[in-house]
């Protein structure tokens, strides 16, 4: 079986393809816009992904694809341009791969979406049949590539697999999980000893397993998983793992939430402390009855991957 990983430089994708390559004794073939990494071989440069890219070669012979390739989330994202290119990119560029995958004969095509699309905050955990509620530019365009899958998917045979992971976690993890270790690496104390919170995590060894789980499993096919490590954990509990893993002590300041919520109005950041205050569970139930998965990593353990050494 011949396997197309997309993204194969970014963090996800790179994870995938190596693993892919050296464990699991598959033929795999990675795609990358730029090689400009004189350690990564044997990809190949597909240049800018738009409804325009040209996917032949990467999809000689291939069965599976997985699509890692985005234009990643940022705070920021209201921007006429980033709008635009969230639309290019994570929209029209995954549908134009999936109709020419399909041309190609690929039987399976695996779609590495978010779980930005079920909202950014849960009332009750967020589950695979919940209606979608997208609450900005990134998560909409992933939806919107979504539905253009199911459309393309229902009208022939080309077997479609949505993803929506939570916040991944890992060594080198770009984005908001790349901040808080930036944070924590400053050595200062921390107001946020005193968040109650839940929330769900991914960490990136647990979603690589269960992305290749998906590759194979025929009851994966036509459905959409919520995953996560099976363990939700307060804003305080990540930063006090993540401290002690780091080899340091905790100094986190039990600050009232509500009185961080008032400080950040002051300050213009209350979208930050919303997503560290806030609430966003995930349902395991589907995946566990649907694939009888359960994580390779506890969370505990995969926190402490992200200071292991290579």
């Amino acid at each position: 079986m011949r396997v197309l990983v997309t993204g194969a430089n970014g963090f996800v994708g790179s994870v995938l393809y190596n693993k892919l390559k050296e464990e699991c004794s598959l033929d795999v073939v990675g795609t990358v816009r730029k090689n400009e990494d004189p350690y990564l071989s044997g990809v190949l440069s597909v240049g800018s992904i738009d409804a325009r890219t040209d996917w032949t070669e990467a999809l000689e012979g291939v069965s599976v694809v997985v699509h890692c390739a985005a234009h990643s989330h940022i705070l920021k994202s209201d921007s006429e341009k980033t709008i635009s290119n969230y639309n290019k990119v994570n929209n029209e560029g995954t549908l134009n791969l999936a109709v020419q995958a399909l041309k190609a004969g690929v039987k399976r095509f695996i779609f590495l979406s978010s779980i930005g699309v079920n909202g950014n905050k849960s009332v009750r955990p967020f589950s695979f049949n919940d209606t979608p509620s997208p609450y900005d530019s990134y998560s909409r365009s992933k939806y919107n590539a979504e539905l253009g899958l199911e459309k393309i998917s229902k009208k022939s045979t080309l077997e479609v697999v949505v993803i929506r992971p939570p916040l991944v976690y890992g060594k080198r993890a770009p984005g908001n999980f790349g901040s808080l270790l930036k944070l924590i690496n400053k050595k200062l104390p921390l107001p946020l000893g005193a968040i109650h919170n839940k929330r769900s995590f991914i960490g990136i060894n647990n979603l690589v397993d269960f992305i290749t789980i998906c590759i194979k499993h025929p009851a994966a096919s036509g459905q959409t998983f919520l995953v996560s490590d099976d363990e939700d954990v307060s804003t305080t509990e990540l930063l006090h793992s993540l401290i002690i893993a780091s080899g340091r002590t905790p100094c986190l300041i039990p600050l009232n939430v509500t009185f961080l919520r008032f400080l950040a109005s002051i300050l213009g950041k209350s979208s930050v402390i919303d997503k560290l205050a806030g609430d966003l569970q995930i349902d395991m139930k589907h995946v566990k009855d649907t694939l009888q998965w359960k994580p390779l990593l506890t969370f505990n353990e995969g926190i402490c991957e992200c200071f292991s050494d290579d």
